[in-house]
């Protein structure tokens, strides 16, 4: 038995300001932080063996938190962009009710929240599992079947992906599913890798 515990980064700059990020390096606010180190509280008592992380910093920052908060800041720590968050292309760094203004509220939320339409010169949620889950399998999969406690730090769109991959969730429903920022959702999973639970703590 292992067990998977995901984290959406705390709050970033960009998230207060409501924009689009994407694969934009944006620092974390003073609640992101805040918000990190909350996770970190509640995941006191959980060992880990291994960490996981995009190369975006603000994700970085929120596991670095996290390990501290632990007091495991010695375990390997991976950063690998197969986590990174989905590319918004050309709506990066744009306000988000400034975008519904020129293209539409209906088109902006195909934009968001579609698994396969991607925004202009962007990804789409398809596009950001088809380079997650490989990556996944190849690499996290192999370790919590020998028995390896893992922590993953990324951001709402990664960890959706995986959200679709672990859950089994369809295009269709996994457009009404959000992650909070900051709340950590465990799964506890037997020798084969069949989920026992999923819970957020």
């Amino acid at each position: 038995m292992a067990f998977l515990t995901l984290v959406r980064h705390g709050q970033s700059i960009y998230n207060l300001e409501n924009r689009f990020t994407g694969s934009l390096d944006v620092e974390l606010t003073a609640l992101g932080k805040e918000e990190a180190l909350h996770a970190g509280l509640k995941l006191k008592g959980f060992h880990y063996d291994a960490a996981y992380t995009s190369m975006l910093k603000r994700a970085q920052e929120s596991l670095e938190i996290i390990l501290r908060e632990l007091d495991q800041t010695n375990i390997p720590v991976t950063k690998n962009s197969a986590l990174d968050e989905r590319r918004y292309g050309s709506l990066q760094g744009l306000n988000k009710a400034d975008t519904i203004k020129k293209y539409g509220a209906a088109q902006v939320e195909l934009w968001r929240r579609s698994y396969a339409v991607r925004p202009p010169d962007g990804e789409s949620l398809e596009d950001t599992y088809n380079r997650t889950i490989p990556y996944y399998k190849s690499e996290i999969e192999p370790k919590l079947k020998a028995k390896q406690n893992i922590l993953i730090v990324a951001h709402g769109n990664s960890l959706r992906a995986l959200m679709m991959y672990l859950d089994a969730i369809d295009p269709q429903a996994i457009a009404k599913i959000d992650l909070p920022t900051g709340i950590p959702r465990q799964y506890i999973l037997d020798d084969n890798l069949n989920i026992l639970s999923a819970t957020y703590l």
